[in-house]
């Protein structure tokens, strides 16, 4: 197999969309308790929150800027597939390229340097440094699509900015994890001309059974109040080691305990809770604080971050850790809108769902929990075929020892090479 190196250049992308989604009242965000009381409405059992608070219908057009990453092969922009990668909920694009430990949990180098594919990964609408918008009546999934739907015809056209590709990409795959699968799915449903095949990660068609749990496993939080100077309007102090530990050492002595302890295992102690959430950007002069309204949430720590995205004893720290410096919020919109992508795609190319077995979103913790339902393969991901009745080839694959945030697992560039091997198999593959 050939080995062809890569090079990757950021772009922004001008889109206009126009998305038919519903109007909402907006629930008051001012505090956290204030998401305390969304999540306990939006649980509560028999209660569809989203048409309570449904006033009407809107048509959004607007134009907004779509921020990506593309990498092509080093020898130049390949005649492979295009693959657009659509991120999840709590994160942007820097999902599929994670520079942790020499980029050994990246999708992209996977896909680009050891198989030939082409790859532009985005923010998607209202994430990270794409246009942020109202978080309730403007980032909805409904805009999402669309925004999503715009970048690929862009690309199929040559007109993404800063991508010499005359003629434009001629095959394209989209590549999502959960939300983005969900949304490239969405996609596959509405215009299945527009994509050429589908990888979806972390993803079932029985997301509904286990939606409550992991999302009363966030402990949702006001980001801006969670990650103040990342998400909020403060400005930062003078770095951690120099004015934050030693200020918090000498409050916990305040309190009578007089520990003795390095300012390293004070790190250690506090890197799983909230409070470092407080204290993230502090040494990052590079981050300006986005000052986020109330409707943009995240989960409340590392704790969550492990119950909702990572299999205790088969993943990094280290780079779990990472994972919540870099974490993104998700919008009341989108929580309202999530579960409203069409029953089933006429799309009639190939599709891979690839979930880990232990998925918590999409298989409440257990995939192979089927109650004797389990239906082609024994498996949840695998009844995802009754979504795709046109699909040739279908399959789903089983990522062993492995939770929901697939990238993060020790064992993740198996998962990347059967996914595009599978691409190759079919039609789809790079220049290996």
């Amino acid at each position: 197999m050939a080995t062809f190196g890569r090079h990757c250049q950021n772009l922004t992308i001008p889109i206009t969309i126009s998305s038919h989604q519903p109007l909402f009242s907006p629930p008051l965000f001012t505090t956290n308790l204030d998401a305390t009381s969304f999540a306990q409405s939006f649980l509560q059992r028999g209660r569809i929150l989203a048409a309570e608070l449904t006033i009407g219908n809107q048509t959004l057009q607007s134009t907004y800027n779509i921020s990506a990453a593309f990498c092509h092969p080093l020898s130049g922009i390949s005649d492979a597939p295009l693959q657009i990668l659509t991120h999840g909920v709590g994160f942007d694009k820097v999902y599929w390229d994670l520079p942790y430990n020499a980029y050994n949990y990246s999708w992209v180098s996977n896909a680009v340097e050891k198989y030939g594919f082409n790859t532009l990964a985005i923010d998607r609408l209202g994430i990270g440094a794409s246009s942020h918008g109202n978080p309730v009546n403007e980032i909805q999934a409904y805009a999402e699509v669309e925004a999503l739907r715009q970048v690929t015809l862009a690309a199929r056209a040559g007109t993404v900015p800063g991508i010499a590709k005359p003629g434009g990409f001629k095959k394209v795959v989209h590549v999502g994890h959960s939300f983005g699968s969900i949304l490239s799915y969405w996609l596959s449903a509405l215009d299945p001309n527009v994509t050429d095949g589908l990888v979806l990660t972390g993803f079932s068609r029985d997301t509904g059974s286990a939606a409550g749990i992991f999302f009363a496993g966030w402990d949702i939080k006001l980001a801006s109040l969670n990650q103040p100077f990342r998400f909020g309007s403060h400005t930062r102090g003078r770095g951690v080691d120099g004015d934050f530990l030693p200020l918090l050492k000498n409050y916990v002595k305040s309190l009578g305990s007089n520990p003795s302890f390095t300012s390293q295992e004070l790190w250690n102690d506090i890197a799983t809770t909230e409070m470092r959430n407080l204290i993230v950007g502090l040494n990052d002069t590079s981050v300006t604080p986005q000052d986020l309204p109330g409707g943009y949430l995240t989960w409340a720590d590392f704790t969550a971050n492990q119950f909702l995205f990572l299999l205790p004893g088969h993943y990094d720290v280290g780079l779990g850790l990472y994972t919540e410096t870099i974490k993104q919020p998700i919008t009341v919109g989108e929580l309202l809108t999530i579960g409203a992508p069409p029953d089933s795609s006429n799309f009639a190319g190939p599709v891979l769902v690839l979930t880990g077995d232990k998925d918590l979103a999409a298989c409440g913790g257990d995939c192979y929990a089927t109650g004797g339902a389990g239906g082609a393969g024994g498996n949840i991901p695998a009844q995802s075929v009754k979504a795709f009745p046109k699909a040739r080839p279908f399959k789903a694959y089983i990522q062993p020892r492995t939770a929901h945030g697939l990238n993060a697992h020790y064992n993740a560039s198996a998962a990347y090479d059967i996914a595009h091997t599978w691409l190759g198999t079919h039609g789809l593959g790079g220049k290996a």
